[in-house]
């Protein structure tokens, strides 16, 4: 399917009324179809159509059917089907087989080609950007490409990493009129302090020491594309002027030099964390967020769209299949349940490794269960700790968001599970208070809570949302506060994640619900003495 092609239907007659009517219909709307009689060569068939869309009209259960739409689902060709029964019942187990929709009979023919075409459009966004689901989410994500591909304003991607950010950078550079130009992309962050200028904005011979010629920056690299600013709230605060400067005015001064060079460029930059928070603390200029923040991309995590994994699993398996040249007969069900509910961390970077290495061990059989590795197979049924990442801890360090998360989580476990283990021990015999681990030990304060000498205490607050790419109930980390503090608002932000529901909350934490009743009884007993 190129760009401009609304791709080709494959219509399988197993009712031939209703796909003598689709086919009429679908040619009218200008699509391209393909009619196949179950009586001939079927696989064979859609072998040489190259179909982006089957449409089966009938015996949607029949077993010789099931097996070709599990099929062509591996393939990455999504199948359609016409059932005699409408109850939901029966959608569902279409839906379990792995029918993409399903209209009951007698169908409207408009409703279903605008729904094909709707499909087919999807399709072809998501070949020219690499970003493969069903989801809402990521709906939104390719409406909004193909919105915002034609001009030339820029564009912010904010997500976590993995998410495809460079993919959708790519993807409005593709669609765009800029494209056959040059695409450049530069991650900032990864470049020294001392580099970045030189990088960014080319310098002159002898500029600075090592500099032997002249070197054309990325934005003249870049001059009639477009170019990608990845990471780029690490711009430090000294490059973020000049950064401004560029944008504004549309030219660059190479270091070294006074020649002033008009260049044509669209940035795409992007960010593994809100930059608007950057900005509030004070790392990021608010005068260069707005000038980047014209138009703005927000990429959900895999484990918000729990609903395109066994599509990115099918289709990371047909690449991987056929890059090593290794047969693959699937994954059981059981295997696929534990990679939909592990919650991915990495997001699609890490799901897309995992899946290589399944295809090159799998040795010819199905992929099963045991064959997940145990730190999935273990951490699927945990959700993750609604941690927001807050102010910086001390001067010139700061924890990354799936960092910070694990750091508060194995705190808050680490607290509860040693009060425990020494209120267990007061009952079988109290006994003085003695030092933990070697020379490191806990004290108290006089109100009571608990910390470890040397180690920087941390607040825990719980906040409201500040942009729709925060959890609902989330805390931050900032100065001046205890370990007590980041016990009990963990778990006040526990519970408001899971609506109430304690067993959820000590899931979500990590902890018993015995240890959680406990903790709470004792909140409500400071409650009556405040």
């Amino acid at each position: 399917m190129d760009d401009g092609a609304p791709g080709v239907v494959a219509i399988l007659m197993t009712d031939v009324e209703p796909a003598v009517r689709l086919n009429a219909a679908l040619e009218a709307h200008g699509l391209t179809t393909v009619t196949i009689s179950p009586m001939d060569d079927v696989r064979g068939d859609l072998r040489r159509a190259e179909p982006d869309l089957l449409v089966l009209t009938g015996a949607l259960l029949d077993p010789v059917n099931v097996a070709l739409v599990r099929q062509q689902l591996w393939q990455g060709v999504p199948v359609i089907g016409f059932t005699d029964v409408s109850d939901a019942t029966m959608h569902e187990r279409l839906r379990d087989v792995g029918y993409v929709e399903a209209w009951s009979k007698p169908v409207v023919m408009e409703d279903v080609v605008d729904a094909i075409r709707r499909r087919l459009e999807r399709k072809r966004l998501a070949q020219l950007t690499g970003l493969i689901g069903e989801s809402e989410a990521i709906r939104e994500v390719l409406v909004k490409v193909e919105q915002i591909a034609p001009v030339s304003s820029t564009v912010l991607i904010e997500g976590e990493s993995g998410t495809g950010k460079e993919l959708i950078a790519r993807a409005i550079h593709r669609l765009g009129p800029r494209r056959g130009k040059p695409f450049i992309a530069v991650n900032v962050g990864a470049l020294p302090e001392t580099l970045l200028e030189s990088e960014l904005f080319g310098h002159e011979k002898g500029a600075f020491t090592g500099a032997a010629e002249r070197r054309l920056g990325r934005f003249e690299l870049a001059d009639t594309g477009t170019l990608f600013l990845d990471e780029i709230g690490e711009v430090p605060s000294s490059t973020q002027v000049k950064l401004l400067r560029v944008l504004e005015e549309r030219e660059v001064t190479r270091v070294g030099g006074t020649q002033v060079i008009p260049i044509d460029v669209r940035v795409v930059a992007a960010t593994n964390r809100p930059l608007r928070e950057h900005v509030e603390e004070g790392g990021f200029r608010a005068d260069l967020y707005y000038r980047l923040n014209v138009l703005r991309i927000y990429l959900p995590p895999l484990r918000d769209r729990k609903e395109d994994i066994p599509l990115l699993v099918r289709r990371f398996v047909a690449e991987f299949s056929r890059l090593h040249d290794r047969p693959f007969h699937g994954i059981s069900a059981d295997a696929m349940t534990l990679l939909i509910e592990y919650p991915w961390p990495g997001n699609v970077r890490e799901l897309r490794n995992l899946v290589e290495s399944m295809v090159v061990l799998a040795h010819g059989r199905e992929i099963v269960a045991d064959d997940i590795p145990r730190a999935i197979r273990d951490a699927g049924g945990r959700r993750l700790l609604p941690v927001h990442v807050g102010p910086q801890i001390r001067e010139g360090e700061r924890a990354q968001g799936r960092e910070l998360e694990f750091i508060v989580r194995s705190l808050v476990e680490l607290k509860l599970q040693v009060e425990e283990l020494r209120r267990r021990m007061d009952v079988e015999a109290p006994r003085p208070n003695v030092g933990w681990m070697g020379e490191v030990r806990a004290q108290s304060t006089t109100d009571g809570s608990t910390y470890i000498p040397g180690v920087a205490p941390v607040l825990v607050r719980a906040i409201e949302p500040r942009d729709e790419s925060l959890p609902a109930a989330s805390i931050t980390l900032g100065p001046g506060m205890t370990m007590a503090d980041i016990e009990r608002v963990a778990i006040q932000a526990a519970l408001r994640d899971t609506a109430g529901n304690r067993r959820k909350a000590a899931d979500l934490l990590g902890i018993g619900e015995r240890t959680l009743y406990r903790k709470l009884r004792e909140y409500e007993g400071e409650g009556d003495e405040g």
